[in-house]
């Protein structure tokens, strides 16, 4: 009798063993298939933007950290994807990065939105939001029933990666710009910028062209066209030039004015009323491209692989981009529509939109949407018809385009319907990014085949 019980009691531990096993093969199995969600990814780099619009970076500083975190997300992702290859010596300074464990099982997709959120972490002002969303997703990786060893594991990588990368930011001259010299006013040559109304800002990121590309050579590799030469002569291109801008802010159409709002993405504006000013703290032009990416991706259902190589891409012409026109604004050193209408036809003028706080040419919407729509038109093809909903914030309707170079081409004009462009910025700046987005596609290679 007693026997009997013992094998039937053998028996039960032995089959409750093997369906515990098959549940947790069955569990394995379905972390993996939870954990390849590109929505990861995507919310990672939309917590980014939203950070940095509360922080209120500049531009050039926006494209530099949507660089580094979006590469951290990449190189932490791609070990689990043999069509994929390593960033590593492809970019400027970057060496290899470290290597997960032979033959240990990795969630791959865990590392790289810790990886992801570790270095947009340490890139940002506001750390505290980085940390919410961090919990946020931690919490919902373990409830996909990964094995403790695996989630540490992944963790760990991750974190191995974003600290290579954060090492990696060190070295690009950022901390030596922040001590640099302050950017000198020449009131006396007529040429030059001078700050603008209604703030008189100090000129925004003088020093930039000093900071390490991230695929160019240098930041002179790729020059846009020069501005027209500065004149006062009534007959002069440069006047006709300002006669433009003047005349187009007389007869804007209401698309016109809908469109100059729509990509002003001006982190610095403000709202007066009196002596009242409130910051409006838009969005920057680098992270309406990246929300752009977003809404590609999700419509062709882009794995997160293929999500994060595209916010990688897409990141880095940004960010070379901002460098070549920031070099140009400054060696150009070119006075704006509005200081130039106001001292010499019409002193009470003023542009539609506000006239951000730096030279004129060239214009760096035009530069970087192109560069960003280059990329993306290679990634997703011509014509690709989209929805942009990125302005809904602020109360603007969603636009659909019917290609990237479409929208581009648009945040490139809305620059003259605003009044603070002259044409030719827009048109050196819009040629620049085509150029700078072609480059960067040719040489960057993230497939193996």
């Amino acid at each position: 009798m007693n026997r009997n019980i013992f094998i039937t009691l053998a028996f039960t531990f032995i089959m409750g063993l093997g369906f515990w096993l098959n549940a947790c093969q069955s569990g394995n199995d379905n972390y993996k298939m939870l954990a390849d969600n590109p929505e990861l990814v995507h919310r990672g780099m939309r917590r980014i933007t939203d950070i940095m619009r509360h922080d209120i970076f500049s531009p050039p500083q926006a494209s530099r950290i949507y660089a580094y975190s979006a590469v951290a997300a990449y190189e932490a992702l791609v070990p689990g994807y043999p069509d994929y290859r390593s960033l590593a010596g492809q970019l400027n300074g970057l060496t290899e990065c470290p290597k997960p464990e032979s033959g240990a099982e990795y969630c791959y997709p865990l590392a790289s939105v810790t990886a992801l959120m570790k270095v947009g972490k340490n890139l940002i002002f506001s750390e505290s939001s980085m940390t919410d969303l961090e919990e946020t997703i931690f919490e919902e990786f373990q409830a996909m029933d990964l094995p403790e060893a695996v989630y540490e594991r992944s963790v760990k990588f991750g974190q191995d990666v974003a600290d290579h990368i954060i090492q990696w930011t060190k070295s690009d001259n950022y901390a030596q710009t922040r001590s640099a010299p302050k950017y000198t006013i020449d009131v006396k040559d007529r040429s030059r910028w001078v700050p603008t109304p209604p703030q008189y800002n100090d000129a925004v990121e003088p020093h930039w062209k000093l900071i390490r590309p991230w695929v160019l050579d240098s930041a002179r590799q790729l020059k846009p066209i020069p501005n027209i030469p500065f004149s006062e002569d009534p007959n002069s291109e440069f006047t006709k030039a300002v006669r433009q801008v003047y005349d187009v802010s007389k007869t804007l159409s209401d698309f016109e004015k809908e469109s100059a709002l729509y990509w002003d993405c001006n982190p610095f504006e403000v709202d007066v009323a009196g002596h009242l000013m409130v910051a409006t703290k838009k969005i920057s032009p680098g992270g309406h491209w990246v929300n752009i990416t977003g809404h590609a991706c999700r419509k062709v259902n882009a794995s997160i692989i293929k999500s994060a190589e595209t916010y990688a891409l897409v990141s880095l012409a940004l960010a070379d981009a901002f460098i070549s026109c920031w070099t140009e604004k400054y060696i150009g050193n070119l006075v704006r529509p509005e200081t130039v209408i106001n001292r010499t036809f019409d002193p009470s003028w003023h542009p539609f939109i506000e006239t951000p706080p730096f030279p004129e040419h060239t214009s760096g919407h035009a530069t970087i949407s192109a560069a960003a729509a280059t990329i993306l038109t290679k990634s997703f093809g011509e014509p690709f018809e989209f929805t942009d909903s990125t302005e809904m914030i602020f109360n603007m309707a969603p636009r659909t385009f019917k290609s990237f170079y479409e929208a581009s081409d648009q945040a490139a004009m809305s620059r003259l319907w605003g009044g603070i462009h002259y044409h030719i910025a827009n048109e050196g700046g819009r040629m620049n990014g085509r150029e700078i987005g072609n480059y960067i596609w040719n040489k960057i290679q993230t497939r193996t085949q």
